[in-house]
């Protein structure tokens, strides 16, 4: 994969600058990515995606090297950012592409702005309802850890990702650590806005043809595959066998493809 084909720049937005990396001409498919992560968990995806279309992955704003919120996380804020990004790089209208987190930003986008997003694909993106926000009340913070003198919450970081992740691929947790650090202190905070989000009241106001795709071994999103499938309307879905929290990265390949082959030409 020709990931040197990539070019990154900023972009000013009445907020403050938003860093993206893009690949490839044609009809803007817009990526957006899982907390607390960057643009870099689709550094292998872009050039695949180059083929046909112009790819941008953007850094959702508070992660990466985007601009710094100054007020708590939210699931709404993150898509105004979105927003505004779209508008500062003169995009009309895309397709919109999130993994995770990326996936609850984008279904705020779709429903509340759908003149802006061409077609759809939520991939690994949990379905938040009344049950869901319950059922995270007591589960542990996912990359929550204190800082510590000695560096010790780095191999906590690490720990508290290896069942989700594949054996064999450290390439794959080094680039959550880099990204996790430089979030800082709002490494945790994307999943605290997807905590919050009641998603139940916007996945009916999506008009954009959908795809709802998860990987076969993500605990945390293939069960929701099916009822988020079943809220949007005229959905279709698509399971990578195989696939784990960082599909993206660990199988960049065939999610990419799968992507391509659902937006078809255009």
């Amino acid at each position: 994969m020709k990931i040197n084909s990539i070019r990154r720049g900023f972009v000013d937005t009445p907020d403050g600058q938003i860093h993206y990396a893009t690949a490839g001409r044609g009809k803007s498919v817009l990526l957006l990515h899982q907390t607390p992560r960057s643009w870099n968990e689709y550094r292998y995806v872009l050039p695949v995606l180059a083929e046909k279309y112009r790819a941008i992955a953007m850094d959702t704003v508070g992660f990466g090297d985007s601009y710094t919120l100054e007020t708590e996380g939210a699931i709404e804020e993150y898509a105004k950012g979105v927003v505004a990004f779209l508008a500062a790089m003169s995009i009309p209208r895309a397709h919109v592409v999130g993994h995770h987190t990326g996936g609850v930003i984008a279904v705020e986008v779709a429903a509340v702005h759908p003149e802006l997003v061409d077609k759809l694909v939520l991939s690994s993106t949990p379905y938040v309802d009344a049950e869901d926000r319950e059922g995270r009340k007591t589960r542990p913070p996912i990359d929550h850890v204190e800082e510590a003198e000695d560096g010790s919450h780095l191999s906590e970081l690490w720990r508290k990702r290896m069942a989700f992740y594949p054996t064999g691929r450290p390439d794959l947790f080094r680039n959550l650590v880099i990204d996790a650090l430089k979030a800082g202190g709002s490494m945790e905070e994307g999943h605290r806005a997807v905590g919050r989000y009641r998603m139940e009241d916007k996945v009916s106001l999506i008009k954009a043809p959908t795809l709802v795709m998860a990987g076969s071994e993500d605990p945390f999103s293939f069960p929701r595959m099916k009822p988020l499938a079943e809220r949007i309307k005229g959905s279709k879905t698509a399971l990578i066998h195989g696939g784990m929290v960082p599909m993206v990265e660990q199988m960049p390949e065939e999610f990419a493809r799968t992507v391509m082959s659902f937006l078809g030409g255009g």
